[in-house]
């Protein structure tokens, strides 16, 4: 089964420099601990509660502190044609619970989260994410 077919579709984007208050306001909104940020119409970050908290919240910067300053430039990803056991045992060897999901133009197309995966159903899939990402290397 192909990634684009247990994914979810609808991403809530954000620009880099709108603030990191703002960006807490979305995550509230969607109920998401994670915001992909977008310049035009490439994916250039992503930022995290808790980057919010370290980067932010600890080191004194303010709600207006465009989200530039402490999402993850480096983000991991897969694409929308690869298949779900492929893109498990990815998450899994580096540990993560969700991965924005390309198209082979590198347009953001969706997420593909462990949520998505467990209602994949990929029994081998859904296994080996979740020891990967629960295991404590």
């Amino acid at each position: 089964m192909k990634i684009s077919k247990i994914m979810t579709r609808n991403v809530r984007m954000l620009d880099p420099e709108r603030s990191i208050r703002e960006a807490a306001s979305l995550m509230a909104d969607i109920d998401s601990g994670a915001l992909l940020i977008n310049e035009g119409d490439r994916l250039v970050g992503i930022v995290t509660d808790r980057d919010i908290a370290i980067r932010a919240v600890a080191t004194g910067l303010d709600g207006n502190t465009p989200v530039r300053q402490v999402m993850s430039s480096n983000v991991l990803y897969c694409f929308d044609d690869e298949d779900v056991e492929h893109v498990a045992a990815n998450m899994a060897d580096v540990r993560v619970r969700r991965l924005p999901v390309l198209n082979r133009e590198k347009r953001l197309v969706g997420v593909v989260s462990l949520g998505n995966i467990a209602s994949g159903h990929s029994r081998m899939a859904n296994d080996t994410v979740l020891r990967g990402v629960t295991s404590a290397h």
